[in-house]
């Protein structure tokens, strides 16, 4: 059970946050470290070896529209519903609220059914849903890796991003990792702890290991892997670019932040308010070869639009002035999108900044949570994006 007391604090924190009052949140959360950390469970106990476990079992191919109210720390509210109570929320999601879903028990993934799985290393398990479009047949074709944001969950993300019906149309695999509430009592990717900002160690050990067993097990096309995300699975989705840069071909980043901007909670909170690394040397690194899109909407209130500059300077990769075009979204939202190539004239880095939109995916469906359907559609860009670049 979470303590009381710490979950008490963590509200409290979000509020303060919410209101503006983010001196007063961090205050709240370091004078709880040792709680906060009590209810971070690990992702697991190490290993020796590298055995890989895993499981599928086929449930409903219709994908559901669970629509959570409300995330909490590290991610505010971006709904203006009045919160549900925290227990009662975390018994909802407790087992991706997947009726069929029985662990241990193997099914094959069939062609344009949206499966459930299991994977196990020696860091770590995660379940994970997949789908293969109906005319798959055991060719090799692109894998998409999809990052879902806090509190939402395999289905609902692939509601949102309507990326199922897009792979069935363009003919590639997607993989939705689940976060479960034992790692994160919000099920937030863990991009703002140490542990889990490293090559061969903690959640992108356990993403990397995940997506390599998918690749060998339907035999698809390993220089055609890419990983995008939302929110905390975007800001996941740029330190696996970072740690995996063999892995992944390209990378989308929709409302996300830097990879190792925070160590902390307190960090993180700072960094999403578009505040400086709360630690001397974090943010850092190396800048990555591998080609990224970035998403952003200029009215989010919940990870400040300076995050997406911070993003593209990890991928520092180009030369010169991008090219700049303007436009707009059918009956929707304005963006400025810019385009910086490499020598060659290969567009490396496209940063889409989205005009009056908030903290959602954007061209999203209202199925899923946290989704913008006034465009423009993040999901079509980013696969174009992606399919110009392999390894």
């Amino acid at each position: 059970m979470i303590d009381a007391t710490v979950t008490q604090r963590m509200q409290e924190a979000t509020r303060l946050t919410r209101a503006g009052k983010l001196k007063e949140a961090m205050a709240l959360l370091q004078g709880d470290g040792d709680g906060f950390k009590r209810q971070q469970a690990p992702i697991a106990s190490s290993q020796p070896g590298n055995v890989y476990e895993s499981t599928c079992q086929c449930v409903e191919e219709e994908v559901s529209s669970v629509k959570p109210e409300a995330e909490s720390s590290p991610f505010g509210r971006t709904r203006t519903q009045e919160a549900p109570d925290w227990r009662s929320k975390w018994t909802s999601f407790q087992g991706m609220a997947q009726p069929g879903h029985t662990p241990g028990r193997s099914e094959e993934a069939k062609p344009g059914a949206f499966t459930a799985g299991s994977f196990s290393n020696r860091v770590g398990t995660r379940d994970y849903k997949i789908f293969l479009p109906s005319s798959y047949h055991g060719q090799a074709m692109p894998l998409v890796v999809m990052l879902h944001g806090c509190t939402q969950n395999p289905d609902d993300f692939a509601a949102g991003t309507q990326m199922n019906q897009l792979a069935e149309e363009q003919v590639f695999c997607v993989l939705y990792p689940a976060q479960p509430i034992s790692a994160n009592s919000s099920r937030c990717w863990n991009w703002f702890k140490a542990s889990d900002q490293q090559r061969d160690g903690g959640e992108p050990e356990v993403l990397a290991g995940m997506t390599r067993e998918i690749l060998d097990t339907h035999k698809l096309d390993a220089t055609r892997v890419y990983v995008a995300g939302l929110s905390a699975g975007g800001a996941m989705a740029t330190t696996l670019a970072m740690t995996y840069p063999e892995l992944f071909a390209a990378v989308g980043v929709h409302s996300g932040l830097p990879h190792g901007v925070a160590k902390s909670l307190p960090d993180a909170l700072a960094a999403m308010q578009g505040g400086a690394p709360g630690a001397k040397g974090q943010g850092r690194h190396p800048a990555s070869s591998v080609p990224a899109i970035i998403f952003h909407g200029d009215r989010d209130t919940t990870v400040h639009l300076s995050n997406a500059e911070r993003v593209a300077a990890q991928y520092a990769i180009t030369q010169g002035k991008g090219d700049v075009d303007a436009g707009r979204a059918a009956g929707g939202h304005g963006y400025t999108r810019t385009v910086y190539r490499d020598a060659m004239g290969e567009a490396r880095l496209e940063q889409w900044r989205i005009h009056g939109a908030g903290h959602a995916w954007a061209g999203g469906s209202s199925l899923g949570s946290y989704t913008d359907p006034k465009g423009p559609d993040a999901s079509k860009e980013m696969l174009r994006f992606f399919m110009q670049h392999h390894h």
